[in-house]
């Protein structure tokens, strides 16, 4: 019974932590573009990449 003292009080702050870095990235624009990203994988990015022909000379 003793160790409810200390863990209701680890179970509050550690909720309390998760709900203030929830609350800080819903400020930071961490969910603003949910689309972005499912999308950006979808399109080819040729250029970014060397021409295998070149390094093969």
């Amino acid at each position: 019974m003793n160790i409810l003292v200390f863990l209701v009080p680890a179970a509050l702050i550690l909720g309390l932590l998760g709900l203030a870095g929830f609350l800080w990235s819903l400020r930071s624009g961490q969910y603003d573009d949910l689309e972005g990203a499912a999308e950006r994988i979808l399109f080819d990015d040729d250029d970014d990449k060397p021409d295998e022909k070149k390094n093969r000379d």
